[in-house]
């Protein structure tokens, strides 16, 4: 999906509404992140960004604390990270 319609998505769902911190972009490139070199806990993502030479951690979005994380997966909208657009 392009980054211009997931942009759509999240204005549609008001997801980086009263957000501080961690948008829903950096959020999703967090996870993907994750997914992709098999983190397990949000303990063990953490440990990771912070590591020197990670890609995410040096990035836009820096090497969020894991109670960052966890708030920000709860209050998220779930249907923001869905494949195709919900109504």
């Amino acid at each position: 999906m392009p980054w211009k319609t997931f942009g759509r998505i999240i204005e549609r769902h008001k997801g980086d509404v009263s957000v501080r911190t961690l948008g829903c972009a950096d959020l999703f490139r967090i996870m993907a992140f994750s997914q992709l070199t098999w983190r397990e806990s949000l303990r063990d993502i953490e440990v990771c960004l912070e590591q020197p030479g990670q890609a995410v951690s040096h990035g836009h979005c820096g090497a969020p604390a894991r109670s960052t994380l966890a708030d920000a997966l709860n209050l998220r909208d779930w249907r923001i990270y869905t494949r195709w657009p919900c109504g």
